[in-house]
C-alpha cells in the first residue's frame, strides 16, 4: 500500500522583508511552512548567512585570529573577504568601537566606516552597535541618516529606545532588528510598539536573543519555533517577520569554543571545536525556524550554507 505523507498546510506566512537597495536588494522571509517543510510549502528565499565582521577587535580565539589574518583590524578588507572568499550572503557589522565600557568612539566616526562597508560591498549590510541603550540610539540615528536610502539593516532596537531607533529609520528608509530577551510575548509586544510608532511591518526583523549550544540554546529554539508558529499556523500577524540568530558572537565566547588545547588535550583540536560548535547551533535554530544566521569563521559560513544547500534539496 502506498504510504501519503500527512501535510498540515499553514494559515499564515513570513512577511518577505528587503534587505539592501538597488543591486545589493536581497529578499528573506517569505515561507509558508514550517523550516524546510517543503511537502507542505514554499520556502521562496532560502535562509541567509551573514559574515560578522566587527570595526574593533580585542582578543579573538586562535582559530578565529588564523582564519583572519591581516584584515582583522581592516573591516572595510574583512567584509570584501567575507563576501568574495567565504561566500558570505550579508555582511553583519558590529560597531565594537562605540561601546561606552570600552573605545566609546564618536557615532560619526562609526558611522564612516559603516558607510565604507557599504560601498565595498554587493551584499546587504547589516549594521548592529553595542546594545548600551543610549550610545545605540545616537549611533543608529547618525548611521540612518548617512544611509539615507541604502535600506541598510539596523539594530537592536529594544523596548527602551525603540523610538530613538526606529523613528530615524522610518525617515531615512532603512529596516530595523527588534531585539528581546528570549520570550515570545515580548518579541511581539516590540513589533506592536515599532509598527505602531510608524515602521511598516515588512520594515522588520525579529532578533529573540540567540543562546550557543550548551549555553542556553534550547530556549532560544523554543521560542524561534514558537514565533514559527504562531506566525505560520496562528496567522499572527505581529509574529510574521523573519528572524534573526546572533549565533558567532555567542558560539565563540563559550569554554568550548574558547579554551586552547593545552588546557583541555581530552577535548581535541580547538579549531575544529570551535567550528563544529558554531555550526551545531547555526544548524539547530535553521531547524527552529532562522531566516538570517550570523556566523564568524570562513569554514562555519562553509558548512552551514551546505547544510541550507542540503535541506533545500530533500526539504528534511
Amino acid at each position: 500500500m502506498a504510504f501519503n505523507l500527512p501535510t498540515e498546510t499553514a494559515k499564515g506566512k513570513v512577511r518577505e522583508v528587503e534587505l539592501g537597495a538597488g543591486g545589493k536588494a536581497k529578499k528573506e522571509g517569505g515561507e509558508n511552512c514550517l523550516p524546510f517543510h517543503l511537502w507542505e510549502g514554499q520556502m521562496p528565499n532560502r535562509p541567509m548567512v551573514a559574515a560578522e565582521v566587527s570595526d574593533e577587535v580585542g582578543e579573538f580565539p586562535a582559530a578565529l585570529e588564523k582564519a583572519l589574518g591581516d584584515v582583522k583590524n581592516d573591516p572595510v578588507a574583512w567584509a570584501k573577504k567575507a563576501v568574495g572568499e567565504w561566500g558570505a550572503d550579508a555582511v553583519f557589522l558590529l560597531l565594537t568601537s562605540t561601546d561606552p565600557k570600552a573605545t566609546d568612539a564618536p557615532p560619526e566616526q562609526a558611522a564612516d566606516t559603516v558607510i565604507k562597508v557599504e560601498e565595498a560591498i554587493d551584499v546587504p549590510l547589516i549594521v548592529y552597535g553595542t546594545e548600551d541603550l543610549e550610545k545605540d540610539a545616537e549611533l543608529m540615528k547618525v548611521v540612518a541618516t548617512k544611509a539615507e536610502g541604502k535600506n541598510l539593516v539596523m539594530g537592536p532596537a529594544k523596548e527602551e529606545n525603540f523610538k530613538r531607533i526606529g523613528a530615524p529609520a522610518i525617515g531615512y528608509k532603512q529596516t530595523v532588528v527588534g531585539m528581546t530577551p528570549i520570550d515570545v510575548n515580548l518579541a511581539k509586544q516590540l513589533n506592536i510598539l515599532l509598527t505602531n510608532l510608524g515602521m511598516e511591518a515588512d520594515k522588520l526583523i525579529i532578533d529573540p536573543t540567540t543562546g550557543a549550544l550548551g549555553y542556553g540554546l534550547e530556549y532560544t529554539y523554543s521560542v524561534m519555533e514558537r514565533l514559527k508558529i504562531a506566525a505560520l499556523m496562528q496567522n499572527d500577524s505581529m509574529t510574521q517577520m523573519p528572524l534573526l540568530g546572533n549565533v558567532g558572537f555567542q558560539a565563540w565566547k563559550t569554554k568550548e569554543a574558547k579554551s586552547s588545547q593545552e588546557e583541555y588535550p581530552e577535548w581535541g583540536d580547538p579549531e575544529k571545536r570551535g567550528i563544529m560548535w558554531e555550526t551545531i547551533t547555526a544548524l539547530a535554530l535553521l531547524l527552529a525556524g532562522a531566516d538570517i544566521l550570523v556566523l564568524r569563521h570562513p569554514e562555519s559560513i562553509r558548512l552551514t550554507k551546505k547544510l541550507i544547500d542540503d535541506l533545500c534539496a530533500v526539504g528534511v
